[in-house]
């Protein structure tokens, strides 16, 4: 059985002396590739020497969390675009909108979002879209940009159907993690009807523990879980499921080389 974690932030501090021990851990959990969103230029020198660190298998993303995004945004911007001028990422994320925190910064949010969607398009590479208490507007931003050349993943999915399909109608696949395991989720209802083609597998770890380790560290490893969850609901063997969310992953981020 082979995985893809496609969302993981492995360079985060609670991994803090045992990143050898996560990655072989997951390692011998099937997980043969972990993509490496980004969040702000405060922790991308450590996103970068892991990824450094673990060739060919730990993959960064470049891009500016939209929690991250503040009064001097612009200048966290051009430090990524920068950035992404002098080498090849494996996708601009995590970028979107957040209004869950705080609504203090929603047009530089927005500005911040669609400037990271041009380049994606100029670069031609995946984007990967963090989206909490803004679905609807994250849609609507996608939607109006998307002319054919967009792809990529709603990392973290938790919409309902009707917003499932609007995002897999554009090209979009859905990120898949531990929220399916929670006991009260709506999510394993949405999902029922939406076809494995459509579905991308994610730990967000350090968050977002599958159960049975709910409230604490998530880490690669715990994908088998949210595979046996998505099995059952699918009434597939895990290994189908791992083959198809592998093909799915490995379908966007194909032709994307990590390298200076």
């Amino acid at each position: 059985m082979i995985l893809i974690d496609t969302h993981c932030h492995l360079y985060a501090d609670e991994f803090a002396g045992e990143r050898p021990e996560v990655i072989a851990r997951a390692e011998q959990a099937g997980v043969s590739k972990f993509y490496l969103p980004s969040i702000d230029s405060s922790s991308f020198s450590a996103m970068l020497d892991l990824e450094s660190e673990f060739p060919g298998r730990c993959m960064a993303m470049v891009g500016l969390h939209p929690c991250s995004v503040q009064a001097e945004f612009r200048k966290e911007l051009t430090f990524m675009e920068e950035h992404l001028s002098k080498r090849r990422f494996a996708a601009i994320g995590e970028i979107g909108l957040d209004f869950y925190w705080s609504r203090e910064y929603d047009p530089e949010q927005y500005e911040a979002f669609e400037r990271q969607i041009d380049w994606a398009l100029h670069y031609h590479l995946p984007i990967v879209i963090h989206s909490r208490d803004s679905l609807s507007e994250t849609i609507r931003i996608v939607a109006q940009k998307q002319t054919g050349g967009l792809v990529g993943i709603f990392h973290c999915f938790t919409g309902n159907l009707q917003e499932a399909m609007q995002i897999t109608e554009m090209g979009f696949f859905l990120g898949v993690g531990g929220v399916l395991t929670f006991k009260n989720s709506k999510l394993r209802e949405t999902l029922k009807p939406i076809g494995l083609k459509h579905l991308v597998l994610e730990t967000d770890s350090p968050y977002l523990a599958p159960v049975p380790f709910r409230g604490k560290r998530n880490e690669s490893s715990y994908l088998r879980y949210i595979v046996d969850k998505l099995a059952a609901l699918k009434d597939v063997r895990p290994e189908e499921i791992a083959r198809i969310t592998t093909e799915n992953a490995e379908k966007i981020f194909a032709g994307v080389e990590t390298k200076w």
